[in-house]
């Protein structure tokens, strides 16, 4: 109840958020129901289903990020003074973050299930002139069970990692020397690297010896071999965790030789920052890569005709909601260093000066992982061609 309470008194852009969070949960939830369909409708064809299933972990892993980067930034569950005394100490914040994000995913579960009956004819008859049936087996039954199992998992899974990301931690020690811990070098970058490399030497393999047979997406884009996919999968995990690495990189570099005020500035706050934007932002370069790639070898080889509506929602959440994770990052990174920008606004900085700042750190994050991204696409791509 604490939590619906809290719901209702949110700020209009974090009930925005939360919002976006359920629509993306919607999407998953659908997704996992025409699997559903599928397997009603093929019974047959087992081992295609659970392919099928399977793919759904992408649109699910992307959505349950987001979903914790929400809960990350939502103020109702943020640590305040008095709050331990009514008994609301960082545990009980955890909880109820945890809770608040249930709910929510649990409303776009509910949308998808009306959605999945609506399509099916279950509810207002058939629309879109049956043109749906097929896909969704409109002659079977639903089995209450296995749709209840289904739509339970987004809620569930965003729940418990939002409960594990928030937990409450003992206060890191300064490293010896006297260097900030947020200031050190994240320590991800060989082992991202690494993992890049593997994954493009297999994905090249598997593209030069065949690979295998191909494995059957939830719509007409299949027939890509499993240790291609296996490969794009290590390299998105070895640029997610490459990510902190190079941006605290681009902020060693940027303070490097003689640095005026401006590049000083930019500088320390991406190196402050770059645990908190590195990570969503090496996911986003991995999801782009691997999108570019993938359209590249398809419309080589099929043509349009490689994308099929399921593919399309599974692709636009994955997009989506990887975004909204970077952007809901850099909302945080923002949040936290609002009293640093109000010292130096009181002390007489310019607000001109912050704000070069600011587009000095983005200029520079562009210019290394939009390059990074391509060239990503392009060594994925180049094996798969022809």
């Amino acid at each position: 109840m604490l939590a619906l309470r809290l719901t209702r008194g949110t700020h209009p852009l974090v009930l925005a958020r939360r919002l976006l969070v359920a629509a993306a949960s919607a999407g998953v939830g659908f997704l996992l129901l025409c699997t559903l369909g599928h397997a009603l409708g093929h019974p047959e064809q087992s081992s295609a289903s659970a392919l099928r299933l399977l793919w759904c972990v992408l649109p699910l892993a992307a959505t349950v990020q987001f979903a914790v980067a929400v809960a990350r930034t939502d103020p109702s569950t943020r640590p305040r003074p008095g709050l331990s005394a009514i008994g609301l100490g960082p545990a009980r914040l955890t909880l109820l973050a945890a809770a608040s994000t249930a709910v929510t995913c649990t409303l776009g579960s509910a949308v998808a299930l009306l959605l999945y009956l609506h399509l099916r004819g279950d509810l207002t008859g058939l629309p879109l002139d049956g043109a749906a049936a097929g896909l969704l087996a409109a002659d079977q039954p639903v089995p209450l069970a296995a749709v209840l199992t289904l739509l339970a998992i987004v809620p569930v899974t965003a729940a418990a990692a939002a409960a594990l990301a928030l937990r409450p931690r003992a206060t890191p020690t300064a490293p010896e020397g006297g260097e900030d811990a947020e200031e050190s070098m994240p320590s991800g970058l060989p082992w991202g690297v690494a993992l890049v490399a593997i994954g493009l030497a297999v994905e090249t393999y598997a593209g030069r010896s065949g690979g295998g047979d191909g494995l059957p997406l939830p719509g007409r884009f299949d027939g890509s071999p499993a240790a291609v996919l296996a490969g794009w999968v290590l390299t998105a995990i070895g640029l997610a965790t490459a990510g902190p690495g190079l941006v605290h990189g681009c902020g060693r570099l940027l303070q490097a030789v003689r640095p005026g005020a401006v590049r000083l500035l930019a500088g320390r706050v991406l190196t402050a920052e770059a645990r908190r934007i590195g990570r969503p932002l090496g996911v986003v370069c991995a999801v782009l890569s691997g999108m570019l790639a993938a359209a590249t070898v398809y419309a080589s080889h099929t043509g349009s005709d490689a994308f099929g509506p399921l593919t399309g929602l599974g692709a636009t959440l994955i997009l989506a909601c990887t975004g909204a994770t970077l952007l809901t990052a850099a909302l945080e990174s923002r949040q936290s260093r609002a009293p640093v920008t109000e010292a130096l606004l009181r002390v007489g900085a310019p607000p001109a000066t912050l704000r070069r700042a600011a587009l000095l750190r983005a200029g520079a994050l562009l210019a290394v992982f939009l390059p990074l991204t391509w060239a990503v696409a392009e060594l994925a791509a180049l094996p798969l061609k022809g």
